[in-house]
């Protein structure tokens, strides 16, 4: 997989608009149905080549949150997650996310590399990227609103029986209660 802004001519800090204007300017270059008609079969590779790259470049830096996940990767040399194919590393020719234009898109699955197994992963150390994945998504937020709902209920509770017990026992505390119980249970028992 190569650099996608490089693909497209872009610098790492444009805009979705300069992105756009990219990939339109490669696709009218590029695209196979431009080259349908030529003799030459390596020069329509080599386009259909070029348009797949530059179609992957835009489906990945258009959209912010898959833009955002290649910046990660981009910033740490070695990533976590790898794209396999039927015969093990997706080769270049075929998307890296698996979407596309349908071309050259087929029988691979995303899979978590082992912990350790990636290059320079330390024994022990913690996956940064798989955990901000992990607590972004929107299940995962979901169950934490609905546990906070639940923690503030049960907070809430808590001091309403507080009160509740203070209204009905005035001047009374929970362990004097307890004690005059207890006094009148032995009372009961010595008679």
């Amino acid at each position: 997989m190569g650099d996608h802004y490089q693909t497209l001519g872009l610098r790492r800090d444009a805009t979705k608009a300069e992105v756009k204007a990219a990939f339109r300017r490669s696709a009218l270059r590029d695209h196979p149905d431009r080259h349908a008609s030529s003799t030459d079969s390596a020069a329509r590779a080599d386009a259909a080549r070029r348009f797949r790259q530059a179609s992957d470049a835009y489906h990945v830096l258009s959209d912010d949150r898959r833009r955002a996940e290649y910046d990660l990767r981009l910033r740490g040399s070695a990533s976590s997650y790898a794209r396999t194919s039927s015969s093990g590393w997706a080769s270049s020719s075929s998307a890296p996310y698996g979407y596309g234009y349908g071309y050259g898109h087929g029988g691979g699955s995303w899979r978590r590399t082992p912990p350790g197994a990636g290059a320079g992963a330390a024994a022990g150390s913690i996956d940064w990227e798989f955990l901000l994945k992990a607590v972004t998504r929107r299940g995962f937020l979901i169950n934490l609103g609905f546990a906070s709902v639940l923690l503030s209920g049960a907070a809430f509770l808590d001091g309403s029986i507080l009160e509740i017990w203070n209204m009905n026992n005035s001047g009374k505390s929970f362990e004097d209660v307890i004690e005059s119980i207890e006094k009148a249970k032995k009372d009961a028992e010595r008679r």
